[in-house]
């Protein structure tokens, strides 16, 4: 195993995705989608715990308020730790069974963006939804294949997209008030070698760290030049996700999936959360749902 990166707990997912980092908590939320998991570990204390979703959860982030908003196979809808409840807001696609949610993020200005696919991946069968304020999804990326990783550029005025199949990173110009998206442009292309681009995060310097599913890494890039910059090796295949966590961001996480593999030991480590701490390089505080005047 690369000796920067080590697994953190014994906890495996089969699906482990949307790692995300709580400032306020110094806590590391992750979850596992197939098993409709939210896991969280809070690094100084060591303390581990989790809520069942009953159903598939593609992606969290935290509200101003202090719930949580989930992005479940059902649509939208508040989580309260503490107890467990869950409150619906709204399913864009309750006329689709067979789609699920998949990632999702926070934009600078408090909207949740998260993309919906397929269960069994049919081509172009997904869509990527933002939900504002007003607690309403908007469509704005109809015809997606398999919705993953989103960032936004720290000055807020471009966005980056994966749609996993087209092994390519898309950037589109962000209109920060509207939310709206234009000009879009390919940035990046995997190779077949390097696998599919999955999630992905950014850097305090701008430069995208994308998690590779099926290429055993988490690479960085520079969006400007569309040049790979760095590899980080994982003893695992499938990696989904990262984000940068600990007291002063440095920390860099990595989700896996054990999901489709031989139960014959070849990769005993998969489905786990990693991390490689101290790496060198700071990451940005998760942007937070925005409720009107709070």
């Amino acid at each position: 195993m690369n000796n920067r990166v080590i697994p953190v707990g014994p906890w495996h997912s089969v699906l482990g995705e949307g790692p995300i980092w709580s400032a306020d908590l110094q806590a590391i939320f992750w979850v596992d989608i197939v098993s409709g998991v939210i896991h969280k570990y809070h690094p100084p204390s060591y303390e581990y715990s989790f809520r069942e979703m009953g159903e598939m959860v593609g992606a969290i982030v935290f509200s101003d308020d202090g719930r949580i908003v989930t992005a479940l196979r059902s649509g939208f809808a508040f989580l309260d730790w503490a107890t467990g409840k869950l409150e619906p807001i709204t399913d864009p696609e309750a006329h689709l069974p067979d789609n699920r949610f998949n990632d999702g993020k926070c934009d600078p200005a408090g909207r949740f963006w998260a993309g919906t696919m397929h269960v069994n991946e049919i081509p172009d069968s997904g869509n990527l939804y933002r939900m504002g304020s007003d607690l309403k999804a908007a469509l704005v990326i109809p015809g997606v294949t398999v919705s993953n990783g989103l960032a936004w550029h720290t000055e807020g005025h471009t966005m980056y997209y994966i749609d996993s199949p087209t092994r390519k990173v898309m950037a589109y110009a962000f209109n920060m008030e509207t939310g709206d998206l234009s000009h879009p442009r390919e940035i990046i292309r995997f190779l077949d070698s390097d696998g599919y681009p999955d999630g992905m995060t950014i850097d305090a310097e701008n430069k995208l760290w994308i998690a590779h599913w099926g290429g055993w890494q988490v690479s960085r890039w520079d969006p400007e030049t569309g040049k790979k910059l760095f590899r980080l090796d994982l003893p695992v295949e499938k990696v989904t996700s990262c984000v940068f966590g600990g007291p002063r961001l440095q920390d860099l996480y990595m989700t896996t999936a054990s999901i489709g593999l031989p139960e014959d030991g070849r990769q005993p480590l998969a489905g786990q959360l990693f991390v490689w701490r101290e790496s060198g390089f700071e990451g940005v505080k998760a942007n937070v749902f925005k409720f009107p005047n709070l």
